[in-house]
């Protein structure tokens, strides 16, 4: 009995350190969309078929070094590693205003992967949202981006409005 407890007390810090792991990327990203600017944050995969999509003929690369007073976080989920070399492969990862984050769950099977982030829904990758002064402007949820519906949403979210 003495065993089971201290195995069961074991694996306890031990699961509630895995939870501990993902909340500084979490709290990091919170942060950053609290920035006046706009900022990008984008999940993806490097298995992704539409992840891969988007990064072709200089996707993203072209995007980010077009947008450079906008802010990019990219989020590597349901993949044990980051995809680094995938990005910079494609020319992404090197601009001043991207950031890249591992979420620290990895799984993908459907009971136990991540499933929500800033207390927002993610079902499918790539997702992709758009923030400014730490207000969720736009969410695109399901399937492969489109540059120019993205470079028009960053366009709306930046513009001020007046109240007269």
């Amino acid at each position: 009995m003495k065993r089971f407890l201290i195995l069961f007390v074991l694996l306890a810090s031990l699961a509630r350190a895995d939870v501990a792991v993902g909340l500084p990327v979490e709290q990091q990203v919170a942060e950053a969309v609290k920035a006046p600017q706009v900022t990008v944050v984008h999940f993806w995969a490097p298995w992704c078929p539409n992840c891969a999509a988007e990064l072709k003929n200089n996707g993203w690369s072209t995007f980010l070094d077009t947008n450079f007073d906008v802010n990019f976080i990219f989020i590597t989920v349901w993949n044990a590693e980051d995809g680094r070399a995938v990005l910079q492969k494609n020319g992404v990862g090197a601009q001043k205003n991207f950031e890249l984050f591992l979420h620290p769950n990895p799984s993908r099977n459907a009971d136990d992967k991540m499933t929500t982030f800033l207390g927002l829904p993610v079902t499918w990758i790539p997702t992709t949202w758009v923030f400014r002064d730490g207000k969720l402007r736009y969410a695109l949820n399901y399937g492969e981006l489109r540059f120019p519906l993205l470079q028009q949403l960053i366009r709306d979210t930046s513009d001020k409005w007046e109240h007269k």
